[in-house]
C-alpha cells in the first residue's frame, strides 16, 4: 500500500530551528529591566546636560549615523517618488532635515514638561509656542459635542495633546506603547501628566474612544501612518493603507472632524494650527463616505508635507502594502448607548 495510492501524504513539517541565544536572551524579564534602566539613565543624563546641549549633540549623532540606516534608503526612495520635479540636492536636504527633525523630537520628549510649561494659553501668539486656530479650540471645549481631530507626524506633534490640554479640552489620545513594558509604564505617566487621557493601541481601544465620544469629549488622532488592515487610499498619488477611523467614527456620531498641525519655526519655536471642520465627501444617503474621506484626509496631510516635507516623518515606510485593490471598509463601531 502506497500513500499515493490510498490517501495523500501527510504535510511535509518544515523543523524550524530554535531561537539563538541573543532572541532568546531579548525576551526575558532580565533584559527588559536592563534596557528599561539603560534608557531611564540616558534620559537622565540629557536632561542633566540641559537642552540646547543635547540638542547639538542630538543632531551630531543623527547626521553620523544616518547614512548607516536602512530607514535613509527607504525614505531616500520615499521622497523620490512623492517629489520627481526636485532636483537631486533638494531631495537629500529633505532627507537631512528629516534626520535634524527627529533628532529634535528625541530631545524635546525628554524636555516635554518644559516645553509645556514655556506656553503661556493666556498669550498663544507669543513666546516659542504659538497658537493659531485659538477660536476653533475654544469652541471645541465649551460646545459639549464629539469631535475628531486629525494630525500627522509633523515638527514636534506630541506639543499639540500638550497644548489641547493647557486649554482644557477633553480628548482621548490613541498611542502605540513600546514593546518594552516596564519602559510603556513611564511612557505613558509622562504623556498623560502633559496631554490628558492616552488609550493604548489595541482591540479594545474602540471602545474607550467611543465612550468618550459619547460623552461628548474628543478623539485627538495621528493618521499619517500605515495601518496593516487599513484602507487603500491615495497619498502622493500612491495608494497607502491608510486609517479609516475618524472617517468611519464622523459617519457613526455625524460630528465635525477638524486638522490639526505643528511647524517648526526658526529660533527652536514651534506653531500649531487647528482648522475648522473638514467637508468631508458624502454618500447618496448624506452619510460620510469613508473611502472617500479617508482619502480626503490624506490629501489634507499630503498637503501639509508638501509645505514643510523635511519637517514629515519619512522614516516610517507609509506605503509597504499599499498595492492597488479593492478597498474594504472597516467594521462598523460598537452602538451607542
Amino acid at each position: 500500500m502506497t500513500a499515493t495510492a490510498d490517501k495523500p501524504a501527510p504535510p511535509r513539517r518544515v523543523r524550524r530551528p530554535p531561537p539563538g541565544l541573543g532572541a532568546r536572551l531579548v525576551r526575558t524579564e532580565f533584559f527588559y529591566r536592563l534596557s528599561a534602566g539603560t534608557i531611564r539613565g540616558l534620559m537622565n543624563m540629557v536632561r542633566w546636560v540641559g537642552r540646547e546641549r543635547a540638542e547639538r549633540w542630538s543632531l551630531r549623532l543623527a547626521r553620523i549615523i544616518a547614512p548607516f540606516m536602512r530607514e535613509s534608503r527607504m525614505a531616500a526612495n520615499a521622497i523620490a517618488a512623492a517629489f520627481p520635479e526636485k532636483s537631486a540636492e533638494e531631495r537629500r536636504a529633505i532627507l537631512a532635515g528629516t534626520w535634524d527633525n527627529f533628532a529634535k523630537v528625541v530631545v524635546e520628549f525628554v524636555f516635554l514638561d518644559e516645553l509645556a510649561a514655556s506656553f503661556d494659553y493666556r498669550r498663544p501668539t507669543e513666546g516659542p509656542i504659538t497658537v493659531s486656530g485659538l477660536e476653533q479650540f475654544l469652541a471645541l471645549r465649551d460646545d459639549g459635542k464629539p469631535a475628531i481631530v486629525v494630525a500627522a507626524h509633523l515638527a514636534n506633534w506630541e506639543i499639540l495633546g500638550v497644548v489641547a490640554q493647557k486649554y482644557g479640552l477633553k480628548s482621548v489620545l490613541p498611542f502605540r506603547a513600546p514593546g518594552n513594558f516596564h519602559l510603556a509604564d513611564d511612557v505613558l505617566a509622562r504623556r498623560e501628566a502633559l496631554m490628558g487621557r492616552l488609550v493604548e493601541n489595541n482591540r479594545g481601544a474602540v471602545f474607550e474612544i467611543a465612550a468618550a465620544l459619547d460623552r461628548g469629549e474628543h478623539l485627538g488622532m495621528l493618521v499619517d501612518q500605515r495601518l496593516a488592515d487599513g484602507l487603500r487610499v491615495p497619498f502622493f498619488g500612491r495608494p497607502a493603507l491608510t486609517n479609516p477611523m475618524p472617517a468611519k467614527l464622523a459617519r457613526h456620531y455625524d460630528c465635525p472632524v477638524h486638522g490639526a498641525r505643528a511647524v517648526r519655526l526658526p529660533g527652536g519655536r514651534l506653531h500649531l494650527e487647528l482648522t475648522g471642520p473638514i467637508a468631508l465627501a458624502r454618500d447618496k444617503d448624506g452619510l460620510i463616505d469613508v473611502v472617500a474621506a479617508t482619502a480626503q484626509i490624506n490629501m489634507i496631510v499630503e498637503g501639509w508635507v508638501r509645505e514643510h516635507p523635511a519637517q514629515w516623518f519619512w522614516l516610517h515606510d507609509r506605503w509597504k502594502g499599499g498595492a492597488p485593490t479593492a478597498p474594504q471598509a472597516p467594521a462598523e463601531p460598537p452602538a451607542r448607548q
